[in-house]
């Protein structure tokens, strides 16, 4: 199985990426009038964390992926792919046709039919923390390093709301066998479960995976048959990473970011890709005019559905407990 791409370490980008190791001295040059990264770097000194400004520089950026990472969610929901970009265009194939022209004939094969799909890496997400040069100068360790684990986890839930998002946009005529499955307002069941895997087993597909609210997961936790099924024992759950088990063919997540009431089975790899231009990334900013310092973290992505038929979808599911 391929490895699903991650933020890297500082230590790691220095070593591998050249644009980041050039960004990184820049910023190393000119962060000394932040007040920001000059609390941090003196707090980060005090502590013992690090000798001089470019680990305290690093120590940002680690403290920032740290906290991104078990909020990645999206990463396992979709098939993601890093790239130097600003657009590929993806071959969605369709399904060639054979046929006999005679009986006793030559079986012949029409050619293959193909349609394309653009994907510009052209989504920024970014967030950051501004404040005050008297605040910056005030605040305790304590304070500046939740910060940063907050700009991570932010970062990381809004790439998430966005994969779910473009799964939620695919027409219902799309989706595998041709229509949403009605939940009737009821709990989910290990029968809706297993009617949305079929609805893509039923188009040639193999569901990977499933995600839902944690309503839903709720739910099914107190039917019978997952109960008993070969579900993922505890020594293997995840839970930080939304991974809570394992269901037929598929590895099943919750995030507070699905629609409450509304599930998907996916077979991610020809479904949907999501494309990394640059991963998770930290820089210091300074605006004297407005009194504003702080840091930024930033990604650049870009994201499009390939083989529709490839997700099945449920909705109206009860949403309490």
């Amino acid at each position: 199985m391929r490895e699903i791409p991650l933020p890297k370490f500082h230590e790691g980008l220095m070593k591998q990426d050249k644009e980041y190791a050039a960004d990184f001295d820049s910023m190393l040059r000119h962060c000394g009038v932040n007040p920001w990264i000059n609390q941090y770097y003196k707090l980060g000194m005090k502590e013992g964390l690090f000798s001089d400004m470019a680990g305290a520089l690093g120590s940002m950026h680690d403290t920032v992926v740290e906290a991104a990472k078990p909020k990645l969610i999206a990463r396992n929901i979709i098939d993601v792919r890093s790239t130097k970009e600003s657009l590929e265009r993806f071959v969605k194939a369709k399904k060639s046709v054979a046929y006999v022209g005679a009986e006793g004939g030559v079986t012949r094969l029409s050619g293959e039919r193909e349609e394309t799909v653009d994907i510009k890496t052209n989504i920024i997400i970014k967030d950051s923390t501004k404040w005050t040069k008297e605040l910056a100068e005030d605040a305790s360790w304590n304070v500046l390093n939740r910060q940063l684990e907050e700009l991570g986890r932010s970062v990381a839930e809004l790439e998430t709301a966005k994969i779910i998002a473009l799964y939620e946009a695919i027409a219902a005529a799309d989706l595998a066998g041709g229509a949403v499955i009605a939940g009737g307002a009821a709990v989910l069941t290990w029968a809706k479960l297993v009617e949305m895997w079929d609805a893509i087993s039923g188009e040639d597909f193999e569901a990977d995976t499933m995600f839902m609210h944690s309503k839903q997961m709720s739910q099914l936790f107190t039917a019978n048959e997952f109960i008993n099924s070969q579900y993922m024992p505890s020594s293997g759950l995840q839970l930080g990473s939304g991974l809570v088990g394992q269901a037929l063919t598929m590895n099943l997540f919750k995030s507070s970011k699905c629609t409450n009431g509304k599930v998907f089975a996916v077979d991610k790899n020809p479904a949907a890709v999501m494309l990394i231009r640059r991963d998770i990334t930290t820089e210091t900013f300074e605006d004297p005019r407005a009194g504003e310092y702080g840091v930024v973290a930033t990604e650049r992505i870009g994201y499009g559905v390939l083989r529709s038929k490839g997700v099945s979808g449920g909705t109206n599911f009860k949403t309490t407990f």
